[in-house]
């Protein structure tokens, strides 16, 4: 009797739209690192085919020494000297990091102040674009003169390469919000403190990240165009002081680790945004233009 009066229950199923969301989640957190590896073996295939094609000219004899060294030579020349190396490397990462920190500040700020300000956006953008399409090369010694050889001028060099990337994406990513989102927001009683914290600034968060990372690469050329100028440290110092002694070796050494601090930058920048943007389209495993 009492196994006729059990009453089936019926199956419970999650909704297709929780169960998917929570696969995402599961594959999010346990494939990390094969979507990275998927990501990363192309460019690394790529780099590799390079400095085996760098080092069979070099091998070949096709390009004398003294005009391109080859990949094994220019390692020797750190290898040799890896403290002098890693000293002028640490004083152009300070002075790229703390101009692309204020950048920063400066720039989202700047951002925040013209998409609620019209007149200072019309005011100021054009002065803004003026100041972009300056070389940067071409006003860098009135910044030795100002403000003289020690870290200031390189910095200030830093944060104007920096700086305009960010402003734009910025001001680009706030004023992409759909209207009645903000519409939504002030019928439900939300003031523009409220707004800009919940809606106005996490949406411009991808456009923001874009900028960053843009503007990361050019916080390194803006330090070392710096100490082009003017230095007696960092890796444009190196790189300036190989070229007048014709020391290729040690040229293309500076040249290889100044690029390889613009990567390790540009990938900081890409795991911050992974880890504050998960949501995003640019983190799905079928995005290309990814290196995480």
């Amino acid at each position: 009797m009492a196994a006729q009066s059990t009453i089936e229950q019926p199956e419970r199923t999650a909704p297709a739209g929780v169960t998917a969301s929570a696969a995402r989640r599961q594959g999010g957190t346990g494939t990390g690192l094969l979507r990275f590896a998927r990501n990363t073996w192309r460019p690394a295939a790529v780099l590799v085919a390079i400095l085996v094609v760098w080092w069979a000219v070099t091998a070949a004899d096709l390009v004398k020494p003294y005009l391109v060294p080859s990949p094994g030579t220019a390692l020797d020349v750190v290898l040799a000297q890896p403290g002098y190396f890693a000293h002028h490397t640490w004083i152009t990462t300070y002075e790229t990091v703390l101009g692309f920190a204020i950048a920063i500040v400066v720039g989202v700020l700047s951002a925040v102040v013209m998409v609620y300000s019209p007149t200072v956006e019309k005011s100021l953008y054009p002065l803004l674009l003026f100041a972009q399409v300056i070389p940067k090369i071409a006003i860098a010694p009135l910044f030795i003169v100002w403000l003289g050889f020690g870290l200031s001028p390189k910095v200030v060099v830093a944060v104007l390469m920096a700086f305009f990337p960010i402003v734009i994406s910025t001001v680009t990513g706030m004023k992409s919000i759909d209207p009645e989102m903000l519409q939504l927001s002030a019928t439900m009683g939300a003031g523009p403190a409220q707004t800009f914290r919940k809606i106005r600034f996490p949406a411009a968060l991808p456009h923001l990240f874009a900028g960053l990372k843009v503007a990361a690469t050019m916080a390194v050329t803006g330090a070392v165009v710096g100490e082009f100028v003017g230095a007696n440290e960092g890796l444009g110092y190196v790189i300036l002081q190989a070229n007048g002694n014709l020391d290729t070796p040690t040229l293309f050494a500076g040249l290889i680790i100044m690029s390889l601090l613009g990567v390790i930058l540009f990938v900081v920048v890409e795991l911050l945004e992974y880890l504050v943007l998960p949501w995003h389209a640019s983190r799905r495993t079928d995005a290309t233009t990814t290196t995480l």
